[in-house]
């Protein structure tokens, strides 16, 4: 089977692709892939947009706006598709940085986010808002915001004083609690089933070109969940992440949770995509176009083919 080569942008290494490298399913699946670390979800859709990224590990709250709303940070839209699930967080909660021990010591200091309009930011001010902490937008407010990027550049600003709190997941979570960072709560405890990561393409021929990767990752999470590929979830974890062999422990632990884990079949729960929507109506409610969004004409959701 030939190969189609992909550019796949990425916020932090991906343990999944790695393991589907590793085992022989991308190959087996006719794909190779490049991975290409962005720092921020601007950057990554400003390269999805152009073409220079043949697709992208995101949150499928990039997708919405990147697809929707003009008035996202890049200004312009594309025909963005969610092609599979990912995860549905794999620990995703709010962190404060070490010496912060509650939610009320962060009245008057800075929390960081990716962007300060999307999804995990969302995440951000839902769980601090459940932890009696007003969020941007609702007047007098309890906390700024500070706009750092992607996942490993917001760890950074944590552990070096540059933000009290931020979104991490992902094996990040792991490096901030041994680190002596506090996790003030998560977002599926405070938000209900929650879809984290998501694979997509921009364009028909975009999704044709990653529907090989789509079924190769499936395909290895249906492996990982039931625990067939510990071993090297295990070894790519520690190399992907940069994880002790305990830390990596755990993080398999996670990848394999039902509430939280890896999605083994791909396909996209449209209730916990339905929370992702939520949260973004719920903080930026002019985006009320949206409410019909996940409805099929609007092309979101690529139609299952494999």
């Amino acid at each position: 089977m030939s190969h189609r080569p992909l550019s796949v942008g990425v916020f932090s290494p991906s343990v999944l692709l790695r393991v589907a490298r590793s085992v022989g399913l991308l190959q087996e699946h006719g794909v190779s892939v490049t991975e290409v670390q962005v720092e921020s979800s601007p950057d990554l859709f400003r390269d999805l947009l152009d073409g220079t990224l043949d697709a992208a590990f995101t949150s499928p709250d990039n997708v919405i706006a990147y697809r929707f709303t003009p008035d996202n940070p890049l200004g312009r839209t594309g025909d963005a598709r969610i092609l599979a699930a990912l995860d549905r967080g794999l620990g995703l909660g709010v962190y404060a940085r070490p010496g912060v021990t509650a939610a009320v010591q962060l009245r008057g200091t800075t929390v960081g986010v990716d962007a300060p309009g999307s999804g995990y930011a969302f995440g951000l001010y839902a769980v601090l808002e459940s932890l009696g902490l007003r969020p941007p937008g609702s007047g007098r407010r309890d906390y700024a915001v500070r706009t750092l990027g992607g996942t490993p550049r917001r760890l950074s600003a944590l552990l070096d004083g540059r933000c009290a709190a931020t979104v991490l997941g992902a094996g990040s979570e792991l490096l901030a609690e041994d680190a002596g960072a506090t996790r003030l709560a998560g977002l599926v405890e405070v938000c209900g089933r929650y879809l984290g990561t998501v694979l997509t393409a921009v364009g028909p021929h975009g999704a044709r070109a990653a529907r090989p990767l789509a079924e190769a990752l499936a395909r290895t999470a249906q492996l990982i969940v039931p625990g067939e590929l510990d071993a090297t979830v295990l070894r790519e974890a520690r190399t992907a992440l940069g994880l002790t062999p305990q830390q990596a422990a755990r993080h398999v632990t996670r990848l394999r949770d039902p509430d939280e884990g890896l999605v083994p079949d791909g396909t996209v729960d449209l209730a916990a995509l339905r929370t992702v929507l939520a949260l973004r109506l719920r903080h930026r409610p002019g985006d009320r176009s949206l409410a019909t969004a996940l409805e099929p004409e609007r092309g979101l959701l690529e139609p299952r083919t494999w």
